[in-house]
Protein backbone atom coordinates (compact mmCIF):
# COMPACT_ATOMS: atom_id res chain seq x y z
CA UNK A 1 0.00 0.00 0.00
CA UNK A 2 1.49 3.18 -1.16
CA UNK A 3 0.36 6.55 -0.18
CA UNK A 4 0.83 9.73 -2.71
CA UNK A 5 1.60 13.38 -1.00
CA UNK A 6 1.57 16.27 -2.33
CA UNK A 7 4.62 18.47 -1.51
CA UNK A 8 3.74 21.30 -3.41
CA UNK A 9 2.97 24.54 -1.72
CA UNK A 10 0.21 26.95 -2.76
CA UNK A 11 1.13 30.86 -2.25
CA UNK A 12 -1.69 31.01 -0.02
CA UNK A 13 -0.33 28.17 2.10
CA UNK A 14 3.35 29.02 2.06
CA UNK A 15 2.29 32.52 3.19
CA UNK A 16 0.33 31.31 6.06
CA UNK A 17 3.47 29.36 7.24
CA UNK A 18 5.31 32.23 7.57
CA UNK A 19 2.85 34.21 9.78
CA UNK A 20 3.18 31.60 12.18
CA UNK A 21 7.02 31.32 11.78
CA UNK A 22 7.07 34.85 12.94
CA UNK A 23 4.77 34.61 15.33
CA UNK A 24 6.62 31.68 16.55
CA UNK A 25 9.84 33.93 16.34
CA UNK A 26 8.35 36.59 18.36
CA UNK A 27 7.66 34.39 21.11
CA UNK A 28 10.59 33.11 21.19
CA UNK A 29 12.27 36.80 21.20
CA UNK A 30 9.67 37.43 24.67
CA UNK A 31 11.10 34.64 26.28
CA UNK A 32 14.11 35.12 25.57
CA UNK A 33 13.72 38.74 27.16
CA UNK A 34 11.94 37.55 30.19
CA UNK A 35 14.72 35.05 30.84
CA UNK A 36 17.39 38.03 30.66
CA UNK A 37 15.08 40.10 32.85
CA UNK A 38 14.55 37.96 35.99
CA UNK A 39 15.49 39.33 39.75
CA UNK A 40 19.19 38.80 40.10
CA UNK A 41 20.26 37.33 43.51
CA UNK A 42 20.79 40.54 46.31
CA UNK A 43 24.48 41.69 46.12
CA UNK A 44 24.74 41.47 50.09
CA UNK A 45 28.79 41.11 51.14
CA UNK A 46 29.82 40.42 54.13
CA UNK A 47 31.18 43.67 55.79
CA UNK A 48 34.10 41.85 57.35
CA UNK A 49 35.68 39.57 54.58
CA UNK A 50 34.03 40.88 51.62
CA UNK A 51 32.55 37.48 50.09
CA UNK A 52 28.82 37.04 49.47
CA UNK A 53 26.04 36.44 52.32
CA UNK A 54 23.78 33.81 52.03
CA UNK A 55 20.30 34.84 53.85
CA UNK A 56 19.29 32.18 56.28
CA UNK A 57 15.98 33.99 57.53
CA UNK A 58 13.29 35.76 56.80
CA UNK A 59 13.08 39.55 56.76
CA UNK A 60 12.09 41.19 60.23
CA UNK A 61 10.89 44.60 59.57
CA UNK A 62 11.70 47.73 61.75
CA UNK A 63 9.68 50.19 63.10
CA UNK A 64 10.30 53.45 65.02
CA UNK A 65 8.45 54.43 68.48
CA UNK A 66 10.71 57.94 68.82
CA UNK A 67 10.78 61.17 67.40
CA UNK A 68 14.57 60.81 67.57
CA UNK A 69 14.56 57.56 65.44
CA UNK A 70 12.71 59.06 62.61
CA UNK A 71 15.03 62.28 63.18
CA UNK A 72 18.15 59.97 62.47
CA UNK A 73 16.74 59.10 59.47
CA UNK A 74 16.46 62.32 58.01
CA UNK A 75 12.72 63.67 59.28
CA UNK A 76 12.36 67.46 61.18
CA UNK A 77 11.89 66.41 64.73
CA UNK A 78 8.30 68.51 64.48
CA UNK A 79 7.42 66.13 61.65
CA UNK A 80 8.57 63.38 63.27
CA UNK A 81 6.66 64.36 67.12
CA UNK A 82 3.65 64.56 65.05
CA UNK A 83 4.42 61.48 62.80
CA UNK A 84 4.78 59.61 66.44
CA UNK A 85 1.95 61.58 67.98
CA UNK A 86 -0.31 60.21 65.35
CA UNK A 87 0.66 56.48 64.53
CA UNK A 88 2.28 55.35 67.74
CA UNK A 89 4.75 53.10 65.50
CA UNK A 90 6.17 53.44 62.13
CA UNK A 91 7.52 51.08 59.67
CA UNK A 92 10.87 51.61 58.72
CA UNK A 93 10.91 51.06 54.59
CA UNK A 94 14.30 49.77 53.20
CA UNK A 95 15.20 48.83 56.92
CA UNK A 96 15.41 45.20 58.31
CA UNK A 97 17.26 42.54 60.38
CA UNK A 98 18.18 39.43 58.62
CA UNK A 99 20.47 36.55 59.60
CA UNK A 100 23.31 35.85 56.94
CA UNK A 101 25.54 32.78 56.71
CA UNK A 102 29.33 33.90 55.90
CA UNK A 103 31.39 30.89 54.25
CA UNK A 104 34.46 32.74 55.12
CA UNK A 105 33.56 32.78 58.81
CA UNK A 106 31.43 29.37 58.34
CA UNK A 107 28.89 31.42 61.21
CA UNK A 108 25.68 32.83 61.06
CA UNK A 109 25.49 36.63 61.81
CA UNK A 110 22.28 38.82 61.97
CA UNK A 111 22.75 42.17 60.30
CA UNK A 112 20.95 45.33 60.22
CA UNK A 113 20.41 45.57 56.16
CA UNK A 114 19.42 49.14 54.40
CA UNK A 115 18.43 49.13 50.68
CA UNK A 116 20.31 52.81 50.40
CA UNK A 117 19.28 52.45 46.34
CA UNK A 118 17.89 50.19 43.57
CA UNK A 119 19.60 46.84 45.01
CA UNK A 120 22.56 48.67 46.92
CA UNK A 121 22.24 47.53 50.72
CA UNK A 122 24.60 48.76 53.53
CA UNK A 123 25.06 46.04 56.17
CA UNK A 124 25.99 46.38 59.05
CA UNK A 125 25.89 44.12 62.77
CA UNK A 126 22.77 44.16 64.54
CA UNK A 127 22.61 45.84 67.75
CA UNK A 128 20.57 44.90 71.39
CA UNK A 129 18.85 48.55 70.55
CA UNK A 130 17.75 47.18 67.26
CA UNK A 131 15.88 44.38 68.34
CA UNK A 132 13.70 46.01 70.77
CA UNK A 133 12.17 47.84 67.94
CA UNK A 134 11.53 44.58 65.31
CA UNK A 135 8.47 43.24 65.32
CA UNK A 136 7.45 39.80 65.58
CA UNK A 137 10.39 38.59 67.55
CA UNK A 138 10.37 36.44 71.13
CA UNK A 139 11.96 39.12 73.38
CA UNK A 140 15.88 37.16 74.33
CA UNK A 141 14.96 37.54 78.16
CA UNK A 142 11.59 36.45 78.08
CA UNK A 143 8.62 38.14 78.58
CA UNK A 144 9.53 40.90 80.61
CA UNK A 145 6.39 41.15 82.39
CA UNK A 146 6.36 37.72 83.81
CA UNK A 147 7.43 37.59 87.49
CA UNK A 148 10.89 35.67 88.80
CA UNK A 149 9.02 33.03 90.62
CA UNK A 150 6.78 32.22 87.54
CA UNK A 151 9.62 31.92 84.79
CA UNK A 152 11.98 29.78 87.44
CA UNK A 153 8.54 27.41 88.17
CA UNK A 154 8.42 27.15 84.68
CA UNK A 155 11.74 25.95 84.16
CA UNK A 156 10.97 23.13 86.76
CA UNK A 157 9.54 19.97 85.34
CA UNK A 158 8.62 16.39 86.80
CA UNK A 159 8.93 16.12 90.52
CA UNK A 160 11.02 18.36 91.64
CA UNK A 161 8.81 21.24 90.03
CA UNK A 162 6.00 20.01 92.57
CA UNK A 163 8.32 20.08 96.21
CA UNK A 164 9.07 24.09 95.09
CA UNK A 165 5.26 24.49 95.14
CA UNK A 166 4.92 22.21 98.21
CA UNK A 167 7.56 24.33 100.20
CA UNK A 168 5.57 27.42 99.79
CA UNK A 169 1.91 26.04 100.56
Amino acid sequence: MTIALDLSLSFATFSLLSVVSEKEAGVQDSYVKKKKSRSKRRSIYCPIHNCYLDSVSRKYGLFAAEPSQLQSRGMRLATAQMVINTHTTVSLQGEWLEAFWCDSCQTTTWYHVRNTDNRVYEVSLASDELWQSVGGVIHPNGNPSVGEFTRMSAKMTGYQGLKAFNTIC
